[in-house]
């Protein structure tokens, strides 16, 4: 075994081979470039190198310095955890010619296999069904059309290199095909410095069966069952779960047998996955996808369900060691399900989020695992991949293990960046979910029901009334107490407040969600002393409330407090950050910030819809329109990628640019202005006034407070 292990990589993935290596006694090595110098993997390493500055191409991906790395710290091996380095031959061959093992399949695997048109010609050349497409090396956009064209629609676009869904596009029309390749060949050339692709046939109601396998470099070939990954939005996996409830013993048999024949024909070594597709009213047919020779993100699931550590297997393997088991000692026990937490705003159309974690509670305890890059002060930056975090739940059954997991992502907090834990929560419960009838549409079908959230929607069973947060936020502003009970004043006494005084105090608060910028709501409460409080919301029924602070939580983790409105109590999660306070319950996490008004005055103007920012932290990938030009409303403006998404911003009316802001390369950051629009019409802003006065209908135990 080696005695050090250098980790070409980042966030949570570093953080979870170090695990085993430290249960190996083998020393780690991190790697980090300058926006992770505070991050958790390089915390937690034994020694840690930087490699340069934020951008991937300087860093991360920069394969002279991640070897420079090794060398210096007398690394023996590399391993590569999964994106960035881990599926690049040229990285593989620089190991080897450097006399440093990669631990992975040798280059050769690593290219044949990670060229999507080569593996599929190796695949069916070995008897393995194959999807129907186009699989040609070279082919122009013109032969991509006559493909699609001769294939039959829909129709997948995809990326002969790299994978995780980049780059990918499902077409349905004819007419959506050549938009669809200029924006595929971008994205995988940005991706994977490859912008080569092809095309296949869409299958319709997909079902993602992929099986894990095992190979020493002794030829033995092992497979440890399937996961199945139906549960996607844009060909990237959300939740993951072993074995599939689809497949029986036969099926089961046939599929993980098709995996071992497929890693044998090209003689891999290593652990690997063979991706399948299967249609979900043909369990028995199955056709190969791809073959990531890598680690995969839902690894966890299977090493729950057999008990193999796969980390700990790659290092013996590339350690030379035969594997310690055959076939027949393989057994799945009960079941898994991973769910993947990402920094993105499912309200907001999935756009990648960041910020710095002001507070963290991640969940643990009897079949739960969270394997996590996050850490309490560190920030999250829209440099890289927003995966942050996998909550995985085990348990005898399927049932059991998905009620598992709901509750460990209730129990999870990340306050100070906005995540889709509540979104995921919302997936498990999903009656098709919980019945195990899934494909890979199944998201995107129900979007709307599954992103009703905030503080301007209905607030699906389970999870907390997210106007309750708007009270809390009001009861702790109102106190001023932090917990342990002492006043303090961490935010400016408003208007007409005096404490202990029979009188209304009201903020002005803006809240996720309702459009750019945020909405403002009105939240009042009402001290009537002796610990008697009421709130209100926007001018209505005033409730009767108290709170009370939990002991003080060890550092790092959110502060405690119990709120009581009209005789409920619920506990919150309270993390504060100038004049914005994070609150959070269930899974659910909301930044209200205060909004200074003079007193009296509860207008506030929605923005100019000429004005087009960006979304989200990232950089300017494409500007389509210049200033004199004519648009119409939903026209793209400018193309902004952060976190290896883009996302177009479009002109919100019609009329004449009057102004662009930014050039390709650009950085830009959250809501920055990006492009000014003139509209045919100039008329009156829309102006939104929340109500005034009323609602004074007091409890009865406060009536005479007034």
């Amino acid at each position: 075994m080696f005695d050090t292990v250098l980790i070409a990589n980042r966030g949570e993935i570093a953080v979870r081979v170090m695990r085993t290596l430290r249960e190996l006694g083998v020393r780690s090595v991190a790697v980090f470039s300058d926006a992770d110098a505070d991050a958790r993997h390089v915390a937690e390493a034994d020694v840690a190198v930087r490699l340069g500055p934020a951008r991937a191409l300087d860093s991360y991906l920069n394969i002279g310095k991640v070897l420079a790395a090794a060398v210096e710290t007398g690394a023996q091996a590399v391993h590569p955890g999964y994106g960035f380095l881990a599926e690049n031959a040229a990285f593989a061959q620089a190991c080897a010619d450097a006399g440093i093992v990669f631990i992975g399949p040798t280059p050769g695997v690593v290219d044949l296999m990670g060229n999507k048109i080569a593996a599929k010609r190796t695949v069916a050349a070995a008897g393995v069904p194959v999807v129907p497409g186009r699989v040609e090396p070279g082919m122009s956009d013109a032969d991509l059309v006559t493909a699609a064209t001769e294939i039959g629609y829909p129709v997948l676009v995809k990326p002969a290199s790299g994978g995780g869904g980049k780059g990918m596009r499902l077409v349905r029309e004819p007419a959506g095909l050549p938009d669809a390749l200029v924006s595929a060949r971008r994205e995988a050339a940005a991706s994977f410095g490859d912008d080569t692709l092809f095309v296949e046939r869409f299958i319709d109601t997909p079902r993602h069966i992929e099986v894990q396998v095992l190979a020493d470099t002794h030829g033995h070939v092992v497979h440890l069952g399937e996961r199945e990954c139906s549960l996607q939005r844009r060909h990237q996996k959300i939740i993951e779960e072993a074995p599939s409830v689809l497949l029986d013993a036969a099926a089961r048999a046939r599929i993980g047998a098709a995996a071992v024949d497929v890693a044998t024909a090209v003689g891999y070594v290593g652990a690997g996955t063979v991706e399948f597709v299967v249609g979900a009213d043909r369990p028995d047919e199955f056709f190969f996808m791809e073959m990531n020779t890598r680690l995969q993100v839902e690894h966890p699931v299977t090493e729950l369900v057999t008990g193999v550590d796969l980390v700990a297997e790659q290092l013996r393997v590339a350690a030379g060691e035969p594997l310690r088991f055959t076939q027949a000692d393989v057994r799945m026990t009960g079941h898994a399900v991973e769910a993947r937490v990402y920094a993105e705003d499912p309200a907001r159309g999935f756009l990648p989020t960041g910020g710095d974690v002001l507070a963290l509670r991640e969940p643990s305890g009897a079949g739960v695992r969270t394997d996590s890059g996050l850490m309490a002060g560190a920030p999250v930056a829209a440099t890289y991949d927003p995966m942050l975090a996998k909550v995985v739940a085990w348990a005898e059954d399927r049932p059991s293990a998905l009620a598992r997991l709901d509750a460990a992502l209730a129990g999870t907090a990340v306050l100070g960046v906005t995540t889709n834990i509540a979104f995921l929560r919302r997936l498990i419960e999903h009656p098709d979910t919980r019945t195990g009838r899934l494909d890979t549409g199944l998201v995107e079908r129900h979007i709307d029901a599954l992103t009703t959230h905030g503080l301007e929607g209905p607030c699906p069973s389970g999870e907390p009334d997210p106007d309750a947060a708007l009270e809390v936020f009001a009861l702790i502003s109102a106190t001023r107490m932090v917990p342990g009970g002492p006043v303090v004043d961490p935010w400016d006494v408003p208007s007409g407040w005096r404490l202990g005084e029979p009188a209304w105090s009201r903020w002005s608060v803006v809240t996720p969600g309702g459009g750019q910028g945020g909405a403002v709501r009105e939240v009042a409460v009402l001290d009537g002393g002796e610990g008697r409080l009421a709130v209100r919301l926007d001018g209505g029924t005033a409730r009767e409330a108290s709170l009370r602070w939990l002991p003080a939580p060890p550092p790092g983790q959110p502060a405690e407090v119990v709120v009581t409105v009209d005789g409920q109590a619920r506990r919150w999660l309270i993390a504060v950050t100038g004049r914005t306070v994070w609150v959070g319950a269930g899974g659910s996490a909301w930044p209200l910030t205060e909004r200074s008004v003079e007193a009296g005055d509860d207008r506030a103007a929605v923005a100019g819809g000429g004005e087009a920012r960006s979304p989200m932290p990232g950089t300017v990938v494409a500007v389509r329109a210049t200033a004199g030009d004519t648009v119409a409303q939903g026209a793209p403006l400018v193309v902004v990628e952060a976190m290896k998404m883009e996302h177009t911003v479009v002109s919100a009316l019609a009329g004449r640019v009057k102004d662009v802001l930014v050039r390709t390369g650009d950085s830009v950051a959250l809501d920055a202005l990006l492009a000014v629009v003139e509209p045919d019409v100039v008329g009156d802003p829309d102006v939104v006034v929340a109500p005034n006065g009323g609602g004074d209908t007091l409890p009865t135990s406060l009536a005479n407070a007034e």
